[in-house]
């Protein structure tokens, strides 16, 4: 649903963001389209040149991005082959801004007019809580065996991510370890399903927005395509919902891209979802993949956020706990350690499925993307400490996200700006469309790049391939005195215009102008 900050029974006045224009806080993040390469690239520049950055490094990163943008440098390099160039040459909002962050990172003393990340859906609420469990002897043990090459498999890993996920996604029967693939992180695993269930140029179904980075996952190493299925930002009936997802618009994507020419091969569903925060109910994942059945699609399940849905009052399915799959030869499920457990350095990715023929393909790609032995180590230790994990970790996880997304929430509210719902997740997706001068990619752009400029890493709408400008995801998961750092550092969106934005650096915006209307040919 979406919220009304009018009649939000919560709102409450807030001085400081009211005369700050909290967009750091109410902004929102999300990924640069996957469509529009170029056009995330633009952006970028412009932010690089208009955010004063510390070190001479960063200046040249700024000047030398600016100048192929340009085209004062050539294009493709002779040394590349054409995929080679393809991936030089590929920059996003999330990457350049992240790299901007980190030569510029806010520190409460050392750097405190530093950029804060908003943008990086990072859970930063539990550093305590992990490092007090993460030193305990049992973590710090050292055995010869992993110092050496390390079982790529993770057989030992394997039975604790098979026992873990059989408890907290409620598995009718126990999982089998024989079923479960460990790869170094989510984009991992996505990159090898895509390599091992696709063709070059096949396609993958994908409704939008979504985590724009899967494009990357899926194409630079495979060659795979996203087709999108858009959903409506506005409900369209009695019972519907904004960006609601239903079997009617799987069917008429895939018509689409069938006229097209192309072979779809999967469907990508998220659950809760990102950027839109969406828990689907048990009965919703049943039609979305009987759907997929009726299509002999593989059906690629994101579960990463399944443990972060701090509202008691919300009850999170994972596909793994129905009985009976439609097709499970052809469902397969992710999870990780990065969200819910706010370890996304730890690097590790998990894979549940039925089908053994794609786990001994994935486990041909194992040594690429491999675990190091004391790592697997670590992370089978802390897996099975299910007494740390549901009587001290989980409870104070969801307490301190509950309490920083009410404290955001409230901040929307006062401003006037609307957001869906989220009754999971680490962010809240915000309607920005009030500060655009008109409703087009190229306004929320420069918006994105205002918020960059005044010390806020964001990610517009564009990132996630959202279909209407103006949208923006909000990360909520970092302390409160660092939200309230930012909200109460400057008023300038209130006195945003996309014509100050624009007379601040014309020559830049021209050039923005120009890729942005490249990239749409």
């Amino acid at each position: 649903m979406l919220a009304d900050p009018a009649v939000s029974p919560q709102a409450r006045p807030s001085p400081s963001l009211m005369t700050t224009g909290g967009p750091s806080v109410s902004s929102s993040l999300s990924q640069p389209p996957s469509e529009a390469p170029t056009a995330q690239a633009v952006s970028a520049q412009e932010t690089i040149k208009s955010a004063p950055l510390k070190t001479d490094r960063a200046c040249k990163i700024s000047q030398d991005i600016l100048a192929t943008l340009r085209g004062d440098t050539p294009g493709r390099s002779v040394y590349l082959s054409n995929r080679g160039n393809c991936i030089r040459q590929h920059q996003g909002i999330l990457q350049e801004g992240y790299a901007l962050y980190g030569m510029d990172r806010y520190h409460d003393t050392d750097n405190p007019d530093g950029i804060i990340n908003m943008g990086t859906s990072e859970n930063k609420l539990c550093y305590d809580l992990l490092h007090k469990r993460l030193t305990k002897p049992d973590m710090l043990h050292i055995d010869p065996c992993l110092l050496q090459y390390s079982d790529w498999r993770g057989h030992t890993l394997l039975f604790k991510v098979a026992k873990f996920l059989t408890h907290y996604c409620s598995s009718p029967n126990p999982l089998k370890a024989d079923n479960v693939v460990v790869m170094n992180g989510c984009g991992s695993l996505f990159s090898c399903i895509a390599a091992v269930i696709c063709d070059p140029k096949d396609a993958i179904l994908i409704p939008i927005p979504f985590y724009g980075v899967i494009t990357e996952d899926l194409h630079l190493y495979s060659d795979v395509k996203l087709f999108h299925v858009p959903l409506d930002c506005e409900a369209d009936g009695k019972d519907s919902r904004p960006f609601q997802l239903t079997v009617g618009k799987l069917e008429e994507g895939l018509k689409r891209a069938q006229q097209e020419g192309l072979i779809i091969r999967a469907v990508i569903l998220m659950n809760p979802h990102n950027p839109l925060a969406e828990i689907y109910t048990p009965e919703e994942m049943i039609t979305f993949l009987e759907f997929a059945k009726r299509n002999e699609l593989h059906a690629i399940v994101d579960e990463v956020y399944m443990l972060t849905v701090f509202d008691e009052s919300v009850t999170f399915h994972s596909v793994l706990s129905v009985d009976s799959l439609p097709d499970p030869q052809r469902t397969h499920v992710m999870w990780g350690m990065s969200k819910d457990f706010a370890m996304a350095g730890i690097r590790i990715g998990t894979l549940y499925t039925e089908n053994r023929d794609l786990v001994e393909a994935l486990a041909q790609l194992g040594s690429f993307h491999g675990i190091s032995g004391t790592t697997q180590h670590q992370v089978a230790q802390l897996l099975q400490d299910r007494e740390w994990i549901s009587k001290e970790f989980l409870p104070e996880n969801r307490s301190r996200l509950k309490a920083a997304h009410k404290y955001l929430t409230e901040q929307l509210q006062s401003m006037g700006i609307p957001y869906l719902y989220s009754p999971a997740t680490l962010f809240v997706w915000a309607d920005l469309r009030k500060y655009l001068r008109e409703s087009s990619f190229e306004e929320e752009l420069s918006l994105w790049r205002n918020f960059l400029r005044h010390k806020l890493v964001l990610s517009c709408g564009q990132a996630f391939s959202c279909s209407v400008p103006g949208w923006f995801r909000i990360v909520f998961a970092d302390q409160q005195h660092h939200l309230q750092h930012q909200i109460r550092s400057s008023d300038w969106l209130e006195k945003n215009t996309p014509e100050l934005s624009a007379g601040e650096d014309p020559e830049i915006l021209d050039v923005f102008k120009v890729l942005l209307q490249r990239a749409r040919k």
